[in-house]
């Protein structure tokens, strides 16, 4: 026993004298082709490589400590590899692969598991990430790391991956970056922007994030023809939009979310911020919840049906001003198209009652779309005792929608 013991030992030192000695005496721009087994990590990569396994059970093993693989050049390129097994200390950022002040890398057909950070990118410029899994750590979920670490990096195409059971990904100070294709699912937030400009998420599937598109302090950025569903727990929201200019959420579905998108504005802000056009906003608790003010968006060509609430402000300060809103479809709207034309002949307004104290009062919100609370809106819409408070006015409602 001891001996088969010191055998698989002795095979394990080999691999990673032979991996690592490969690769610092390999000429740049070189492919190196890994046979079937386990490779133990801490590999550094420092000069342009191409690194592919033969098959799909070459596994490069972390050992539980530190990184697994750290890429310090330009011009790496990891395909068909399962990277696993970081270190688990959050505060040294362990991770399967670290990709430090580089460019033109790619990093395609892999598996990373059992990780604390999955790829964690640091001023990565022109690189691809695509077609890979990704999972972390099964710690709970604040406990774990970010899929996707991205953090001045700019340029980079992250497509068609699997993330599930991390964190967060997050993009930080990073700009004209292409978000696409990928599966982003059981994690935290599903994405997280923050002050970065210009970069495009399309045609992406997020399901069963605590939130799944949170944006703050970004510009020039697009947010399109992605799935947001189903996103978890009593205040599982579809997609966080906060302190961010000329921003684009157009061609999107978002489904089955305790609110389907919040909108926190400042008050300060001048000039047309948001613009949310082409989407379909269906069977949610809350279709749009507005933080304080309602203020500076372009709300257009919508769906909205099958939500408790279309839209609700929860707070009594400021008023509804300088929004473009008009072509939307509202389920709710109570209006005749005498002329055909398939336009509303009045307006669909939203209006708060005085009996929508769960707005502002946590505590009533127990009986929030309670059969009573149901009545006493009824009775309310058809016989204000005071004046109701108007949210939000279509003046050009949709009356009818194709199946």
């Amino acid at each position: 026993m001891k001996l088969l013991l010191l055998f698989f030992i002795l095979i394990s030192i080999s691999y990673a004298n032979i991996l690592q000695e490969t690769i610092d005496k390999a000429s740049p721009g070189s492919i190196l082709k890994l046979s079937s087994g386990v490779y133990p990590g801490q590999i550094v990569i420092d000069k342009p490589l191409t690194i592919i396994g033969k098959s799909h059970d070459v596994v490069i093993e972390g050992g539980g400590t530190g990184r697994v693989i750290t890429i310090n050049s330009s011009g790496v390129v990891l395909k068909n590899l399962t990277v696993t097994n970081s270190g688990g200390r959050m505060e040294n950022l362990d991770s399967a692969i670290k990709m430090d002040k580089v460019s033109d890398c790619e990093i395609s057909n892999c598996k990373i598991l059992n990780s604390l950070y999955g790829i964690d990118m640091v001023m990565v410029q022109n690189s691809i990430i695509q077609n890979n899994y990704i999972t972390s750590k099964k710690n709970d979920i604040e406990l774990r790391g970010d899929a996707l670490k991205i953090w001045y990096s700019n340029g980079n195409i992250i497509r068609n991956n699997r993330i599930d059971a991390s964190r967060d990904i997050t993009l930080t100070y990073s700009n004209n970056n292409i978000i696409e294709g990928n599966t982003i699912t059981n994690n935290r937030f599903g994405l997280h922007i923050g002050l970065s400009r210009k970069n495009r998420i399309t045609d992406n599937i997020f399901k069963y994030n605590s939130v799944a598109i949170i944006v703050m302090g970004v510009m020039d950025t697009n947010v399109t023809k992605n799935q947001i569903k189903s996103s978890k727990g009593a205040a599982g929201i579809g997609i966080v939009i906060k302190g961010s200019s000329n921003f684009h959420l157009e061609g999107n579905t978002i489904s089955y979310n305790a609110q389907g998108i919040y909108i926190d504005s400042k008050n300060t802000e001048e000039g047309m911020q948001r613009y949310i056009k082409n989407n379909e906003i269906s069977y949610n608790k809350e279709a749009m919840h507005f933080h304080a003010i309602i203020k500076n968006n372009t709300i257009r060509d919508n769906k909205i049906f099958g939500n408790i609430d279309d839209v609700v402000r929860d707070s009594r300060a400021n008023v509804t001003i300088a929004n473009d809103i008009g072509h939307n479809y509202w389920d709710r709207y109570a209006g005749f198209d005498k002329n055909g034309d398939n336009i509303g002949d009045t307006p669909h307004r939203v209006y708060q009652y005085a009996d929508q104290l769960w707005e502002y009062n946590n505590k009533v919100k127990f009986f929030y779309a309670s059969p009573v609370m149901s009545l006493m809106n009824f009775l309310a819409s058809l016989a204000p005792f005071i004046d109701p408070v108007l949210l939000l006015e279509d003046k050009t409602p949709i009356v009818n929608i194709e199946d």
